[in-house]
């Protein structure tokens, strides 16, 4: 079972601090489903379990038509763009605090992504929770389910998004009401986790301060621009202490490269941040 790590501070010196998410030492189907599926624990699975999944070469070349994984990369017009037009949830971030959610063309998406790439433009598009079941079935097979998801429980599930945009990116403190096995597909990205009372105790802290009621479940745009992306952005990646007076449990903290993946249980909080540059993605 995950050894939990905590720090003696006084209440004078309550800094945030962040602990290693336990690597998966077994790999065995059995071994995961007892020590961190059931219990409801955190794991990183070991470096690059997931490097095999089609998407990666699929979806992502190398800028330049170097070889893979020596230069940044950019997405595959030619493999993802077909003669379908598809739908896809996408998010405007820009100068100004101004964010907007709207649908669009894939093809519009991927077009941007390529132009930004050279242009290393302020504004940012993201491809943000796009479900894989809206996707034709060509590229569906790009991501077949990992055993860890059919052999773990019951192979029910419940949905599998795609998260793909320009570094920096950022996800808000949520949690998410299904566990989540969590793999990155291109560049890098910073993932910090919190237990279920620590992370509410966050969140409800942030609420209180900004005068809103909103859910913790879903990405809203109170997240994502004004007072409450302020407040929750400094309580999980600034400087102020995370935990309450009474209850000091430190966070985790992982950094996730391509073929990586890592287990999020039910209940727990976490928030998410591509960083480095060029192009990032995950499932």
């Amino acid at each position: 079972m995950s050894a939990r790590i905590f720090l003696r501070q006084s209440a004078t010196t309550r800094v945030a601090a962040f602990a290693p998410v336990q690597a998966l030492s077994d790999t065995t189907v059995d071994h995961f489903r007892q020590h961190f599926f059931r219990p409801g624990l955190p794991v990183i699975f070991p470096r690059g379990q997931f490097a095999d999944l089609p998407a990666l070469k699929n979806w992502f070349r190398p800028k330049d038509g170097e070889l893979h994984g020596s230069s940044e990369l950019i997405l595959d017009r030619s493999h993802i763009l077909g003669h379908d037009e598809i739908m896809v949830p996408l998010e405007l971030t820009s100068s100004g605090d101004n964010f907007q959610r709207f649908r669009a063309p894939l093809s519009m998406f991927v077009e941007w992504s390529q132009q930004a790439t050279s242009s290393r433009t302020t504004d940012r598009l993201y491809l943000a929770q796009a479900s894989l079941s809206d996707l034709p079935q060509r590229l569906k097979n790009d991501f077949p389910a990992p055993t860890y998801v059919v052999n773990t429980g019951k192979n029910d599930i419940y949905d599998t998004n795609l998260w793909i945009g320009l570094a920096p990116t950022y996800t808000p403190l949520h949690r998410d009401p299904n566990p989540n096995l969590f793999v990155q597909l291109a560049g890098t990205k910073t993932v910090r986790l919190f237990e279920p009372t620590v992370g509410a105790d966050i969140f409800t802290r942030v609420q209180e301060e900004a005068n809103t009621n909103n859910s913790a479940a879903f990405r809203g745009d109170e997240m994502m621009k004004g007072r409450e992306r302020e407040l929750l952005e400094n309580e999980v990646w600034g400087g102020r202490p995370c935990g309450s007076a009474t209850n000091r449990a430190l966070g985790y903290e992982v950094q996730l490269g391509p073929g990586d993946g890592l287990f999020i249980p039910k209940g727990w909080w976490h928030s998410i941040k591509g960083v480095g540059e060029g192009i990032t993605g995950s499932s």
